[in-house]
This record gives structure tokens, C-alpha cells and sequence, in this order.
């Protein structure tokens, strides 16, 4: 798995990222071994890990709901913040 496939796989799921203001970029962290999901919209960020096994699951089509409620709640904290 790749940065690439993790990031268009998020932007399936939530098609409106990116489209309204919202960046999302991925990492791995080798310190931590799991990546990480940043959110961005105007100068708020917000950060969150991913385990690689939940995100490999997600990749393969077989579950993608641990990833898409994390990037759910970073999304709706966001929005939050710019109200």
C-alpha cells in the first residue's frame, strides 16, 4: 500500500473532500508505525492515525468503516472550527 492508494480511497469515501476547501494528505510514521491523515481547511489542521491494518483492509475493499469514521470526525471537527 501506498500514500496514493490511502489518499484516493479517502477521497472516494468522501468525495467532498478537497472539493469544498478540505485538503487531506497521508503519511506513514515510521515512529509510530501507522499513518497519518491530515486534514486541512484554511489555516486549521487536524491530525489522526490510521492502524496499517485497518488501512490495508480499506484498500482491499473488504472494510473501510474504522477509516471513514476517523476521517468522518476529522472532518465534522473541522467544519466545527470554522463556524
Amino acid at each position: 500500500m501506498n500514500k496514493q492508494e490511502l489518499c484516493k480511497q479517502i477521497e472516494t469515501i468522501y468525495p467532498d473532500i478537497g472539493t469544498c476547501g478540505i485538503d487531506v494528505d497521508v503519511e506513514f510514521d515510521d515512529a509510530n508505525n501507522r499513518w497519518k491523515v491530515k486534514l486541512q481547511k484554511g489555516n486549521k489542521h487536524l491530525d489522526t492515525f490510521l492502524e496499517p491494518g485497518d488501512a490495508e483492509l480499506c484498500i482491499e475493499g473488504k472494510q473501510c468503516v474504522s477509516l471513514g469514521l476517523e476521517i468522518r470526525q476529522l472532518k465534522d471537527n473541522i467544519d466545527a472550527k470554522n463556524q
